[in-house]
């Protein structure tokens, strides 16, 4: 279980992370979802122990990460959002270091190298260099590599950030296969449908402050299922309704272009921010 307890970062005048409380439970799939700048980034930092944190305190399994910070790293597993693999090296060679960093034995190390090719689909390249890879490629890479010394929690910032769509769409798959082994992660996007088809729960967080917190579903319920949009004095204008009866009604009393369908989680946070997720 991460826990998490009024953590704050601040960097002079600026508060990049704002009290955040935050508790995830072991083996759930949790996403911190927000704009870019919001603070998912310096969050992730501060757990993974990169980033010192101004106060608060980040516990694992009971033991904060002040106390046990040796201990502590050897339980997380990191794909930041920058590449940060070897390009000299090939896939292999980057996990075999790992590994040893990690003071893996080498019988262990090896097999588990050879089924975490396989699981991220990279054996047939395991011998070409880092740099020679498609960026999907190396997100897989880094995943596999995360995963080498058998982490409790993995935490992975915006891992599809810069890819296409038809990548984006295998790291999905890839990702449904973690989540199917039951390992506890932690995983920061600004892309809505990603949160919503991989996320157990959700927490949207903007300029550093936790807004809502709950599964998708609940969260898009809150708001209400279907979302009338419409473009009125130079700007398009969401409004939020429990059923499609009740939206039909309000569109037919509109002029102009109006468009009806399902919310989904950017209509969620512009509810409370009045910002869209992506800007």
């Amino acid at each position: 279980m991460l826990n998490i307890i009024d953590l704050t970062k601040k960097y002079k005048n600026v508060t990049a992370v704002d009290k955040l409380n935050l508790t995830i439970e072991d083996g759930e799939f949790f996403g911190l979802l927000g704009p870019n700048g919001a603070g998912k980034t310096t969050t992730v930092r501060m757990i993974s122990t990169i980033t010192p944190k101004t106060s608060g305190d980040i516990i694992i399994n009971g033991k904060s990460i002040d106390r046990n910070l040796t201990e502590i790293k050897a339980k997380i597993g990191v794909v930041p959002q920058q590449n940060n693999l070897e390009n000299e090296m090939s896939a292999w060679e980057n996990l075999e270091v790992h590994g040893m960093l990690y003071r893996i034995g080498k019988d262990k190390r090896r097999k588990k190298i050879d089924e975490l090719l396989e699981f991220t689909e990279l054996t047939d390249r395991k011998d070409d260099l880092a740099k020679n890879y498609s960026g999907g490629m190396k997100r897989k890479l880094m995943i596999a590599r995360a995963l080498l010394h058998e982490p409790e929690i993995l935490l992975l910032d915006e891992p599809t950030v810069g890819l296409d769509a038809a990548a984006r769409r295998k790291m999905w798959d890839l990702l449904k296969r973690l989540k199917s082994k039951g390992l506890t992660v932690l995983l920061t996007t600004h892309y809505i449908e990603e949160a919503e088809v991989l996320c157990d729960r959700v927490g949207l967080i903007n300029k550093g402050k936790l807004i809502q917190l709950d599964t998708p579903a609940n969260l898009i319920e809150e708001v209400g299922k279907v979302t009338v949009e419409y473009f009125d004095d130079g700007s398009t204008h969401e409004e939020f309704f429990r059923t499609r009866d009740e939206a039909n009604t309000y569109a037919g009393s509109l002029e102009g272009e109006v468009r009806i369908r399902p919310s989904n989680l950017e209509d969620v946070f512009l509810k409370f921010t009045n910002r869209r997720v992506e800007s």
